[in-house]
């Protein structure tokens, strides 16, 4: 065989898609891409199953309450915990309060933690880069994707919770931290507000899985790299030692969405944390963009 034919024979090895590769950007594109990846979040059976196991909580806690409302163990536990009993709206507020030290940052972790490096790890990822949509745009799909079922998540929790309430305890007046109380439509104004709160302190660990996502294509290294900066985090904030980094910390601001329970809300505490993950979205989002808009992908 002569050298031509053999350098014809031998397999050439793939490119790496890089942003001057993709074609021309069409306007249809992007809003095709963002429907695509908003149904495969959302009917994943994997999402499916973390958001049923999610509103499993406070269906499962309801239960746990009632029963121990008839064997007459009401009013103990934690405040929020003890006073789902008298008012169902507080089943809303103890399932976040359960939920937001590990369950909902595990399962953030897993959906952000996946966004990029599953589709690396599965083969997709070139083929979405030949798509007529510039890198950081596709980088914008994935993070609005992941903050989709980081919402989703969040409101899991609170639909089943209100329902579950409402249907064991019923609902009514809204009895405040300080015992005042507030007529029914104003409390679930107030809890409304700790939904919101509880969503948008997810934020910041969206950013953070989307950043370690873009590093690997190992999705489970993503995904526990983010879970483990959450309970770093957690951990940090428990030490006196260290008390000057608490107020920067992910987790620090987490469960300040009791000042929505207090008589008049504070906004500088509630702004503050929202500051605060508004700060690690344009870190880590910033990172995000740096290594997934310049990095070569051969997968």
């Amino acid at each position: 065989m002569s050298p031509v034919e053999t350098a014809a024979a031998e397999p050439r090895p793939v490119p790496a898609v890089r942003e001057a590769d993709t074609p021309s950007r069409h306007p249809g594109a992007l809003g095709r891409l963002v429907r695509s990846e908003l149904r495969l979040v959302l009917r994943r059976r994997r999402n499916v199953v973390l958001l049923v196991g999610l509103a499993f909580v406070p269906l499962l806690l309801g239960v746990v309450l009632r029963l121990a409302q008839d064997a007459g163990l009401a009013g103990q536990g934690p405040p929020f915990v003890a006073s789902v009993t008298g008012n169902g709206l507080f089943l809303v507020v103890a399932s976040l309060f359960l939920c937001t030290p590990f369950l909902l940052p595990l399962t953030i972790g897993i959906a952000s933690g996946d966004a990029i490096a599953g589709e690396a790890s599965a083969g997709t990822l070139r083929y979405l880069l030949v798509v007529p949509v510039a890198r950081g745009r596709l980088l914008a799909v994935k993070a609005l994707g992941a903050l989709t079922f980081a919402a989703a998540a969040v409101l899991a929790i609170a639909v089943v919770g209100l329902v579950t309430g409402a249907v064991l305890f019923g609902v009514g007046d809204l009895t405040l931290l300080s015992g005042d109380t507030v007529p029914l439509g104003e409390g679930v104004l107030r809890v409304a507000g700790v939904v919101a709160y509880v969503g948008l302190s997810m934020t910041g660990l969206v950013a953070v899985g989307l950043f370690f996502s873009t590093l690997t294509e190992v999705p489970v290294g993503a995904m526990a790299a983010t879970v483990v900066v959450a309970v770093v985090s957690s951990v940090l904030d428990q030490l006196p030692q260290v008390a000057v980094i608490h107020p920067a910390l992910l987790t620090h601001h987490w469960f300040d969405f009791a000042e929505m329970l207090r008589i008049v809300p504070s906004v500088d505490v509630l702004a503050q944390g929202l500051a605060v993950q508004a700060g690690w979205v344009v870190v880590f989002g910033a990172l995000a963009w740096a290594r997934f808009t310049t990095a070569d992908v051969t997968s």
